[in-house]
């Protein structure tokens, strides 16, 4: 009799346990898998101490690290974001370690009171579309954006939860090149794809539409358009959606068949050659009056140099070209992909932007141009090296998933992602409450822009846009050092804006710094 009390207590217990997890909404995790899923945050309470001494330490997960996905965890949910007793970095034998060299003094407006508040704005220091006279020109206003993810790719929560973080946080959120879909219009201001399928803006038989372009845009707080070429995760290589994803909401999002296999081509059919994709840019820029840009991973130069050929012969407004190029690292990302893909194929970030970026400078293009880059750069530490390279704003994919809660399962190309974010499973979806959601992404974007101003700040500058290839070296364990301008073979003033740029950069800051506290008069 005794025994039974205590089973029967027992079942009333896990049975209240698993009623309060499947009502909750915070945690994705208890919803989807209630009471088991304590097991995970206990692992996680408890995994530093585990990996210290039976598994791995915090340093040796890929792709992203224990230390990194914590940082964004806690930087997300608002929690305290710092790491105590020093680095766990094995910095005595790694090479071509970062290291962000701090100035003793300030330069002109930068912060030396307090650090920097979380609501401290931060623009692009560059003014979208203006170079080329778009009738839609704008300054976007953070330099820390969402990248391409799509709806089907991601489930619906998801991408609702983006746009409305988006929405908060001040920042743009990429379509991806699946389509705008309903979830897409929740008050976030956008960046439309137009990939190598034309989703959402094609005919009956996949051919490009432009009038139905022009609607979708005018549907939805569109501000600018990007033209992808290829992505890291497969660069080169179509995307592909299984027939069993394929609902019937996004194969209206997408404008194709319920239920089947939707494979993407591996190149555009509109143009074949930068002369036309120039002439496609232009007539996207004439007919919505929005920036274009294109989105690409970095392979074989030679399109990069025809490029440029290209927009040094036709400089000004009246001429044809980019308003914006974002460069994707080959170190793979939201998109699943054949390993080869992955591991293998285009330039990992660092390197490919550098080449990119290269051309353009030794051209005297790269006041005009404004310039993205996405592959891990959701983290301070990677987004001000690539700020020292010269880009404009990062794009961040990964990184806001697991702002939405990813475990980094990598299960995203099986339909069965246990957060909710990358299937699309009606009871897994179900986990992922948008509201919640939406306030960590919004949380994570804010937290990234504070400390990348704060690292900003110890350099010296106002601005991480003013963050040059000087300000960062290279060390090889303890033995050398070498400075990005010399690794990436960059000449004086390259990775840096130009004098009237600057200057207006800093007279923007001035006015959006807090001021500094004054000593109190005796």
């Amino acid at each position: 009799m005794k025994w039974t009390r205590v089973i029967a207590g027992a079942t009333a217990l896990v049975g209240a346990v698993a009623a309060h997890d499947v009502t909750q909404k915070k945690h994705a995790i208890l919803r989807n898998f209630p009471v088991v899923g304590h097991l995970r945050f206990t692992l996680e309470r408890f995994g530093p101490e585990l990996r210290q001494y039976i598994v791995t330490s915090n340093d040796e997960e890929r792709p992203f690290s224990r230390d990194q996905r914590r940082w964004v965890y806690a930087s997300a949910k608002g929690e305290n974001s710092y790491f105590g007793f020093g680095t766990d970095n094995d910095v005595e034998h790694t090479e071509s370690y970062p290291i962000i060299k701090h100035r003793t003094f300030a330069g002109p407006g930068a912060m030396t009171d307090r650090h920097a508040e979380e609501a401290v704005p931060l623009p692009m220091a560059k003014v979208l579309g203006a170079a080329r006279g778009r009738a839609q020109a704008f300054r976007p206003a953070s330099v820390v954006n969402i990248s391409g993810m799509s709806f089907g790719a991601l489930s619906r929560n998801a991408v609702e939860a983006l746009n409305r973080g988006a929405k908060e946080a001040g920042c743009l959120q990429n379509t991806g090149e699946g389509g705008l879909s309903p979830y897409h219009r929740n008050g976030g201001e956008l960046i439309f794809q137009v990939g190598t399928s034309y989703f959402g803006c094609r005919d009956e038989h996949g051919r490009f539409d432009l009038a139905r372009l022009k609607d979708v845009v005018a549907s939805a707080p569109v501000r600018a358009i990007e033209v992808k070429l290829s992505q890291g995760a497969k660069p080169g290589l179509g995307g592909m959606l299984p027939g069993a994803k394929v609902s019937r909401e996004i194969a209206e999002t997408r404008g194709i068949p319920v239920g089947q296999d939707c494979a993407s081509p591996s190149r555009h059919q509109v143009f074949h050659d930068v002369d036309s994709m120039l002439d496609f840019v232009e007539l996207l820029a004439a007919e919505t009056g929005l920036p274009v840009g294109i989105k690409s991973a970095v392979g074989n130069l030679e399109f990069w140099d025809e490029l440029v050929k290209h927009m040094v012969g036709l400089r000004g407004p009246s001429g044809r070209g980019v308003d914006f190029v974002n460069v994707d690292g080959g170190e793979g990302g939201t998109g699943a992909s054949p390993l080869v893909f992955s591991d293998s194929v285009a330039y990992p970030f660092r390197v490919g932007f550098a080449r990119v970026y290269s051309r353009f400078a030794r051209a005297g293009l790269t006041d005009d141009v404004v310039f993205l880059g996405g592959g891990k750069l959701g983290l301070p530490e990677s987004a001000a090296v690539a700020f020292a390279l010269g880009v404009d704003g990062v794009q961040v994919a990964r990184e806001a998933m697991f702002a939405l809660g990813c475990v980094q399962a990598q299960k995203c190309h099986t339909d069965h992602c246990p957060t909710g974010v990358t299937t699309q499973k009606p009871r897994l979806v179900r986990g992922l409450d948008p509201d919640s959601k939406s306030r960590r992404v919004r949380n994570y974007v804010v937290a990234l822009r504070r400390d990348v101003l704060k690292v900003s700040e110890a350099v010296g500058v106002c601005h991480p846009g003013l963050i040059g290839p000087g300000d960062v070296d290279l060390v090889d364990g303890l033995r050398s050092t070498t400075g990005i301008r010399e690794v990436y073979g960059y000449e004086p003033g390259w990775g840096e804006l130009g004098p009237e740029l600057q200057l207006g950069l800093v007279t923007m800051m001035a006015g959006l710094l807090p001021e500094p506290e004054q000593p109190p008069t005796r």
